[in-house]
């Protein structure tokens, strides 16, 4: 029980650096927390975070991988790894992995307009346009809090079906 204490603390204490700016400090502590528990998808997941934060997207990807993959990631942090993964294989112009990634995440959770909105930039890279813009539209009429939209919102999800519909 101290050796999970002794991580647990350990982890805090470097999710509190990220979280005042220190990134690079964080960096170190959680990459030695990820060799010394390779198998704790936690820690995986913020060093992961830590290196996107960094802006060291490709030395992310195998940290957010293996927290997708262990078991043991809390439903938030497990939502927060497809995105980043899926934003960071964007990025990195891996799209067909971000849109499996953010395909997975939808799965998962699904009409989150958070992995709506960056699938549909992954949709857009890969010369998808329309599906872009209907899975933009969806996420719009089912989350947003304007009153015209709300008042429009059947229509909305009609049009996104039917991008080319005049009636």
């Amino acid at each position: 029980m101290n050796g999970d204490h002794e991580r647990d603390t350990a982890l805090a204490q470097a999710v509190r650096l990220r979280e005042e700016g220190r990134a690079a400090e964080a960096r170190g502590r959680l990459v030695t927390l990820a060799e010394r528990y390779p198998r704790d998808a936690r820690i995986a997941y913020q060093t992961a975070w830590v290196h996107d934060v960094l802006g060291l997207e490709s030395e992310a990807v195998p940290y957010y991988e293996r927290a997708l993959d262990l078991p043991g990631l809390p439903q938030e942090d497990r939502h927060g790894a497809f995105l980043g993964l899926g934003s960071t294989y964007r990025v990195l112009g891996r799209y067909e992995p971000a849109l499996r990634t953010l395909r997975s995440g939808l799965a998962e959770f699904p009409h989150d307009a958070a992995l709506e909105s960056f699938l549909a930039m992954a949709l857009y890279n890969t010369g998808q346009g329309r599906e872009a813009v209907r899975t933009l539209l969806r996420a719009l009429a089912a989350t947003s809090g304007d009153s015209r939209v709300r008042s429009y919102r059947r229509a909305i999800e009609h049009y996104a079906d039917d991008l080319d519909a005049t009636e």
